[in-house]
Protein backbone atom coordinates (compact mmCIF):
# COMPACT_ATOMS: atom_id res chain seq x y z
CA UNK A 1 0.00 0.00 0.00
CA UNK A 2 1.28 3.59 -0.92
CA UNK A 3 1.51 6.33 1.69
CA UNK A 4 0.93 9.97 1.40
CA UNK A 5 3.92 11.42 3.01
CA UNK A 6 7.78 10.28 3.38
CA UNK A 7 7.10 10.54 7.26
CA UNK A 8 4.03 8.84 7.33
CA UNK A 9 2.31 11.69 8.76
CA UNK A 10 4.75 11.77 12.04
CA UNK A 11 8.17 13.10 13.26
CA UNK A 12 9.49 10.51 14.87
CA UNK A 13 11.73 8.60 13.13
CA UNK A 14 13.13 5.39 15.05
CA UNK A 15 12.30 6.45 18.39
CA UNK A 16 9.60 3.62 18.98
CA UNK A 17 6.20 4.59 20.57
CA UNK A 18 5.92 8.60 21.63
CA UNK A 19 3.76 9.96 24.72
CA UNK A 20 0.21 11.27 24.20
CA UNK A 21 -1.23 15.05 24.37
CA UNK A 22 -4.86 16.48 24.37
CA UNK A 23 -5.59 18.68 21.04
CA UNK A 24 -6.53 21.92 22.78
CA UNK A 25 -9.66 22.01 20.28
CA UNK A 26 -11.41 18.80 20.34
CA UNK A 27 -9.70 17.12 23.31
CA UNK A 28 -8.91 14.53 21.65
CA UNK A 29 -5.82 12.08 22.31
CA UNK A 30 -3.09 12.29 19.44
CA UNK A 31 0.57 11.22 19.57
CA UNK A 32 3.37 14.01 20.76
CA UNK A 33 5.02 13.67 17.42
CA UNK A 34 1.77 13.91 15.12
CA UNK A 35 0.42 17.07 16.97
CA UNK A 36 0.62 20.53 15.54
CA UNK A 37 2.18 22.26 18.29
CA UNK A 38 1.46 26.47 18.19
CA UNK A 39 3.49 29.03 20.71
CA UNK A 40 2.83 32.32 21.05
CA UNK A 41 3.36 35.02 23.89
CA UNK A 42 0.50 35.86 25.90
CA UNK A 43 0.23 40.02 26.91
CA UNK A 44 -1.22 40.33 30.69
CA UNK A 45 -1.43 44.01 30.07
CA UNK A 46 -3.33 45.88 27.27
CA UNK A 47 -1.63 47.32 24.76
CA UNK A 48 -2.25 50.83 24.90
CA UNK A 49 -1.19 50.44 28.31
CA UNK A 50 1.64 48.60 27.31
CA UNK A 51 2.82 50.76 24.96
CA UNK A 52 2.82 54.12 27.71
CA UNK A 53 4.92 51.68 30.07
CA UNK A 54 7.26 50.58 27.65
CA UNK A 55 8.12 54.49 26.64
CA UNK A 56 8.54 55.06 30.73
CA UNK A 57 10.97 51.94 30.58
CA UNK A 58 9.21 48.90 32.28
CA UNK A 59 10.22 45.86 31.22
CA UNK A 60 6.92 43.75 30.59
CA UNK A 61 6.92 39.92 30.17
CA UNK A 62 4.63 37.60 28.17
CA UNK A 63 4.23 34.27 29.38
CA UNK A 64 4.70 31.77 26.69
CA UNK A 65 1.21 29.48 25.98
CA UNK A 66 1.89 26.49 24.02
CA UNK A 67 -1.19 24.47 22.53
CA UNK A 68 -1.04 21.01 20.61
CA UNK A 69 -3.86 20.56 17.83
CA UNK A 70 -4.94 17.45 15.94
CA UNK A 71 -4.57 17.58 12.67
CA UNK A 72 -8.34 17.87 11.50
CA UNK A 73 -8.32 20.73 14.03
CA UNK A 74 -4.79 22.57 12.85
CA UNK A 75 -6.55 22.26 9.14
CA UNK A 76 -9.65 23.58 10.33
CA UNK A 77 -7.90 26.59 11.89
CA UNK A 78 -5.56 27.33 9.15
CA UNK A 79 -2.44 26.50 11.08
CA UNK A 80 -1.36 23.91 8.31
CA UNK A 81 -2.82 23.77 4.92
CA UNK A 82 -3.98 20.95 2.43
CA UNK A 83 -0.74 20.54 -0.15
CA UNK A 84 -1.03 19.30 -3.47
CA UNK A 85 -0.10 15.38 -4.12
CA UNK A 86 3.16 16.51 -5.78
CA UNK A 87 4.42 18.65 -2.70
CA UNK A 88 3.38 16.78 0.02
CA UNK A 89 6.47 14.87 0.62
CA UNK A 90 8.28 18.06 0.71
CA UNK A 91 8.94 19.98 3.85
CA UNK A 92 8.31 23.63 3.94
CA UNK A 93 10.46 26.57 5.89
CA UNK A 94 8.68 27.96 8.29
CA UNK A 95 8.06 31.87 8.32
CA UNK A 96 9.30 33.79 11.66
CA UNK A 97 7.59 36.19 12.65
CA UNK A 98 8.92 39.39 13.94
Amino acid sequence: MPYKRKSRGRSKGGKGRSGFVQCAGCGELVPRDKAKKVTRRVSMVDPALAKELRQKGAYISAPVETKYYCISCAVHRGIVKVRAKNERRTRLKRRRRR
